[in-house]
């Protein structure tokens, strides 16, 4: 649960290539199923910070959330949901839940689903003529925690559905659950994340080959005139401004985790962090690393409170798969409303060993690269994002092949 710890404390190769690179890397898939979009309601939440190392005061900054439409139980009730590649499990609020938290949201009415029945959380299959399980799950996050009972019904995103298990939340703290925008959230990561394979999203999916490929793809946009959407069961191509690339899951802890090769800054390896691994999330709203290695970053990227330098700080690049894949200044630093303040906007995240150090790239990182979530192969695909009003002039910059750069460099 990752996502929601941090959340809430808080050069390109031709587009053609694209095609043959993605067929190539599907072609060995079922083609059976079909798929699906779902678009995706932006919100914007304005948090007070406290002071940090680099600015002294408080401050207030801008949280993001995506989060779509779903449905549970016969007949379908709906709810809004953070389709979240940073957790495992589905988890909205029970009717019984007499929280303030559960009370400000759609909850759970299990006696108008007859097809509703309770489970065993450690994903014990119930038999009929047992005595229906009562136990519970507690989940704890940065600043909260939920309890809820496990239950199973019919579970819905658009016409996909699949008869699976999630948490029905009995409890929640007011922080932060009570300031939601949304009702819940759909756990997107790897099975070994779930309470177990009952309880994961795509693998129910995959299991009924529903999906047209096992994957799905994500496109956010911090524009009210695009529409960001996830999209189920396959890539798309108008979403890409670059070929997509794909690198493997670094390790087998639930999250969808690449291994950082190195940190550049304009293109420039900086060796700050040659051993990290990333946590791509969907469901955390801001970028999040070791605090040594954010204090370096901060100090060499020199972003002046009073935001004189602004228009002439340095792209930041994390290097995975042999590529840089670069942020610009408006990605890594916050301006206040007046824009006279500014901030890196890294936050600390100290992980340690043997899962850290880590890093997590969150709505920032998805607004400017579009990614792909490949459940059969355990990769995520990488590609720059296409947006609309995009200086093109720029965007052989956003993904850099190191090699490339390092040849090009030496002459």
């Amino acid at each position: 649960m990752l996502a929601w710890c941090i959340t809430f404390i808080l050069k390109v190769h031709l587009a053609t290539a694209l095609q043959s690179e993605v067929t190539h890397h599907v072609t060995h898939e079922a083609q059976s199923g079909s798929s699906l979009s779902v678009a995706l309601e932006k919100r914007v939440v304005a948090m007070q910070l406290s002071a940090s190392t680099h600015w002294q005061g408080s401050r207030v900054v801008h949280k993001s959330s995506f989060f779509g439409k779903m449905s549970i139980g016969s007949p379908s009730q709906s709810f809004s949901v953070v389709f979240d590649t940073g957790s495992g499990n589905l988890l909205v609020p029970a009717e019984d839940c007499e929280s303030d938290a559960c009370k400000a949201h759609s909850r759970f009415l299990q006696a108008q689903s007859p097809t509703a029945k309770n489970v065993s959380c450690d994903g014990t299959p119930y038999k009929e003529g047992q005595d229906a399980p009562h136990d519970e799950v507690s989940i704890t996050f940065g600043t909260g925690e939920v309890w809820g009972r496990c239950m199973q019904d019919n579970l819905c995103v658009g016409n996909f559905c699949n008869l699976g298990s999630f948490v029905a939340a009995t409890s929640e703290s007011d922080n932060p659950f009570k300031s939601f925008g949304f009702d819940g959230v759909l756990g997107l990561g790897l099975p070994s994340m779930s309470q177990s394979e009952d309880f994961n999203f795509m693998h129910g999916l995959n299991e009924k080959n529903s999906l047209r490929h096992p994957l799905f793809s994500v496109f956010l946009s911090d524009s009210d005139t695009e529409k960001s959407e996830v999209t189920f069961g396959d890539v798309k191509q108008e979403h890409l401004a670059s070929s997509l690339f794909w690198v493997d899951v670094a390790r087998d802890s639930g999250y969808w985790e690449v291994q950082i090769e190195d940190i550049a800054i304009d293109n420039h390896p900086l060796e700050l962090c040659t051993n990290c691994f990333v946590a791509v999330d969907t469901g955390t709203s801001e970028l999040a690393g070791p605090s040594d290695v954010v204090d370096k970053l901060a100090e060499k990227l020199g972003v002046r409170v009073d935001c004189s330098n602004f228009d002439q700080l340095p792209k930041l690049g994390f290097v995975i798969g042999g590529r840089i894949l670069n942020l610009e200044p408006s990605d890594y630093a916050n301006k206040d409303e007046q824009g006279s303040k500014c901030d890196v906007s890294l936050m600390p995240l100290d992980v340690p060993p043997p899962n850290g150090p880590l890093f997590v790239f969150g709505i920032p990182f998805l607004q400017k690269f579009y990614t792909v979530y490949d459940v059969a192969n355990k990769q995520v695909g990488f590609g720059v994002a296409k947006h609309a009003n995009q200086d093109h002039a720029k965007l052989s910059n956003l993904l850099v092949d190191i090699q490339v750069h390092s040849s090009t460099k030496g002459m």
